[in-house]
């Protein structure tokens, strides 16, 4: 979860909503905690959080439970940043052979 900080900053950005999430931690349940956060703000959340840290995600990938807390979501962008990387190497291996 060591992303955190950065998803809080996107949550914060994208969502307007000032210091609300600054002594938050992982455990901050944000569906139905965080008006701001409805379908349109997910919508929105997920681009710049593919934006931010070089992600692809898919529509299928994404449900209530990835942004069931923040750390869900940490956790989530963790695992899609690292099987970012595995797929960029072995395309790279892929390439080279």
């Amino acid at each position: 979860m060591g992303h955190i900080t950065e998803i809080k900053k996107i949550l914060t950005d994208t969502l307007g909503l000032g210091d609300r999430l600054n002594g938050m931690g992982p455990d901050m349940i944000l569906l139905g905690n965080i008006p701001e956060l409805d379908s349109v703000a997910v919508v929105t959340v997920i681009l710049a959080i593919e934006k931010k840290f070089s992600i692809a995600i898919k529509d299928d990938e994404i449900s209530a439970q990835t942004f069931a807390t923040l750390g869900t979501l940490a956790d989530f962008v963790e695992n899609k940043m690292t099987e970012e990387k595995y797929n960029h190497r072995e395309r790279s291996q892929t390439k080279q052979s």
